[in-house]
């Protein structure tokens, strides 16, 4: 396959940057997008130029880290997976296929195509956690009866893998279907109820303070979630925090 590669660079934060225009050959379908951006890469290097910057760790879907905007969707073309499980069958020989990094406010760009979303994780050092003291006092899970279809739903909510996807595609960059994510992953569970109040009323204060826009309820996050993440979840963390803001 021969490809145009229209690609974002930028040196640093406080660059500009802009999108330039490369030409690559040899790229086979079964490749991953990933392992094509390495070809790419060390075809780049060998002429001297300086390699794409791109984040990426397990390249098994679990992570989040490869966060590419590809052809105007998080992910790219296909659904149901991140970049790293994107193959280049979905692309014909002679595309131009446009790469951009996640754009937020909330996600400042690091370098070329990578992006610092540690806003997700100061909302998850938030709230994002119970603290029941388990060190030595290990409970058999069996012992805690909890209703079959809570379970599922928790365990649904938990597969959030916080790559920002459900950020990049929303128009107005909402963080609302991640964080609603993880206050369902607790607020289903017996083990979350006792922090229930205060986790998601701090949850959503730090959403707003790191500067993520509100819902559009366009659905447009959970199309392109890789996880599936429902927008039911949505609506349980809005119930959760009106029931918080009545207690408080």
């Amino acid at each position: 396959m021969k490809l145009t590669l229209k690609i974002w660079r930028q040196k640093n934060a406080q660059d500009k940057g802009a999108m330039v225009d490369y030409q690559i050959d040899g790229i086979e379908p079964d490749m991953s997008f990933l392992e094509m951006l390495d070809v790419f890469n060390e075809d780049l290097m060998s002429k001297g130029g300086e390699p794409v910057a791109f984040d990426h760790d397990c390249r098994e879907g679990i992570c989040g880290m490869c966060s590419l905007y590809i052809n105007g969707e998080a992910h790219g073309p296909d659904r149901g997976v991140t970049t790293c499980q994107l193959h280049m069958r979905m692309f014909k020989d002679g595309d131009t296929i446009t790469i951009e990094p996640f754009r937020a406010a909330a996600f400042p760009v690091v370098k070329d195509l990578v992006v610092n979303r540690s806003a997700f994780d100061r909302i998850q050092h938030a709230g994002g956690f119970i603290s029941v003291n388990t060190s030595g006092n290990t409970i058999d899970a069996n012992t805690i009866p909890i209703n079959k279809q809570d379970a599922d739903d928790a365990f649904d909510a938990a597969t959030c893998i916080g790559c920002g996807a459900c950020v990049a595609t929303c128009k107005n960059s909402s963080a609302m279907l991640f964080v609603a994510a993880k206050v369902s992953q607790y607020a289903l569970l017996p083990q979350g109820k006792i922090e229930a109040t205060d986790r998601v009323l701090n949850m959503v204060h730090q959403m707003d303070a790191e500067g993520f826009g509100n819902c559009t309820n366009t659905g447009a996050c959970e199309v392109e979630c890789p996880k599936g993440i429902s927008l039911e979840n949505i609506a349980r963390m809005n119930r959760e925090y009106m029931s918080a803001s009545m207690k408080g």
